[in-house]
């Protein structure tokens, strides 16, 4: 009897957690297919954007990428962690992106780049089962 209680005290905190993660792989998911469907489609704020980082617009297809590749592996279960973790590192890029050449606020790429971070952390039992197989 004392088990199946123990069982389920873990249980709870467990599903709150997973749905949690759920709650900010679903947002995030939104978040990086409408950021990044601009990019891909060559919308001109996105072009102008690119064009004043200095790199190419190469970039702006990469990114676009990452972001709507990002945003679909956020939704399937054995590759959310992965998503995440690179989407974090595509985060962290904006947020210098913001602070060095672009000005203005880089809190949605930090506030994205923080949501990520969580669920790469969530799911790390996940990832490291995909670098396993």
């Amino acid at each position: 009897m004392a088990d199946i209680v123990l069982e389920r005290s873990t249980a709870a905190p467990d599903r709150l957690r997973n749905a949690g993660l759920w709650v900010l792989q679903i947002a995030g998911a939104a978040m990086f297919f409408m950021a990044g469907t601009p990019k891909l489609t060559g919308a001109e704020n996105m072009i102008q954007v690119f064009a004043a980082v200095g790199l190419g617009q190469w970039l702006r297809y990469v990114t676009g990428v990452l972001e709507v590749l990002g945003a679909v592996a956020l939704l399937v279960p054995n590759f959310a962690g992965l998503a995440a973790l690179w989407l974090t590192a595509v985060m962290v890029a904006a947020v210098i992106a913001h602070l060095t050449v672009l000005g203005g606020s880089p809190a949605i790429p930090l506030a994205l780049l923080i949501a990520m971070a969580i669920v790469a952390w969530g799911r790390r039992e996940r990832t490291a089962r995909l670098f396993r197989r």
